[in-house]
């Protein structure tokens, strides 16, 4: 291929108000709070930059063990471990919102007023780009409720969407009957996107102890062995919404990323793939332009959805 393939291809994406440079961004919980990359990548190419969830209180989070290799992934139970939002907003946010990619702050709460009111801090904050709404975390008490049924997770959504101007994104779990109905949810309270999939619940045993393997028990399974229930997850839920999608799973080379654009994800989030290769998204952002080209496109917009059944 010549030097010039790919080199008009349109990478922007936008995510309902939320306009991204390129469809890759890193996934909340797998890069830390970005200083601990910043070595390694070049912070400002990345599509976007999503934070370690963040609680209204400080979170020890749950206790060792709290990671497990599996086949094809990695188990874990950490428990939402944060600073919580006023040493992130005093302390974090300043750094990350110099970096130069668009900041999206995933937030959890145990309620749903606790859910507006991190929105309603971060809407005065400088330096956010849209919420992500992690209603979907398997590894605390109540961690799913809001992702689990369909009138709360509607609640939370329109309440956050009502008390701030950011753009927000709810993130889906695949621990559900339904992900149709609760994507249908989700955009019904007015989610700018819906990003999915969150880990799969699940759990290691030591048979020879005879004790399980997490210090939580159950845990959150990621990596490459779940990325097949994403991709069912994307191509289900855009059926049933118009609300863009991004997918998420097990998402660790370029044939992977287009993997979901084409079947509907019109950004992707790579999560556990950073823990053992830090540089991944930028060398899959650098391979994307010559793949889009390669489908006759000249935007990534243009193959979102273009799978063929």
């Amino acid at each position: 291929m010549s030097a010039e393939t790919g080199a008009d291809i349109d990478l922007s994406v936008r995510l309902g108000r939320l306009q991204l440079p390129n469809p890759l961004m890193v996934a909340s919980g797998t890069f830390g709070y970005a200083r601990e990359m910043a070595g390694l990548v070049d912070l400002s190419r990345l599509g976007a930059i999503i934070p370690k969830t963040i609680t209204r209180e400080p979170r020890a989070g749950n206790r060792p063990a709290r990671t497990v290799e599996t086949a094809c992934g990695l188990l874990n139970s950490i428990g939402l471990d944060n600073d919580g939002i006023e040493a992130f907003t005093r302390h974090h946010l300043p750094y990350l919102a110099g970096l130069g990619a668009p900041i999206v702050v995933s937030i959890a709460g145990r309620t749903v007023d606790e859910f507006v009111a991190l929105a309603e801090i971060l809407d005065e904050a400088s330096g956010v780009a849209a919420l992500e709404l992690n209603i979907s975390c398997p590894n605390v008490s109540g961690g799913v409720d809001f992702g689990t049924d369909a009138e709360l997770c509607r609640q939370v959504v329109s309440r956050v969407r009502a008390s701030c101007s950011l753009p927000v994104m709810a993130k889906l779990t695949p621990n559900v009957t339904s992900i149709a109905a609760m994507a249908r949810a989700a955009a019904e309270g007015g989610a700018d996107a819906i990003s999915l999939i969150n880990t799969c619940q699940a759990m290691a045993v030591d048979w020879k102890r005879r004790r399980p393997r997490l210090g939580g028990v159950l845990g959150g399974l990621s990596g490459p062995a779940i990325k097949p229930i994403a991709l069912r997850a994307v191509f289900q839920a855009r059926q049933a919404v118009d609300v863009p999608i991004v997918g998420i799973g097990g998402i660790a080379t370029l044939d992977d990323v287009m993997e979901f654009l084409v079947t509907g994800a019109s950004a992707v989030q790579i999560g556990t793939a950073n823990f053992y290769d830090p540089t991944v998204s930028i060398r899959i952002l650098d391979q994307l332009p010559d793949a889009i080209e390669t489908l006759d496109a000249h935007d990534v917009t243009s193959v979102v959805g273009t799978l063929a059944c």
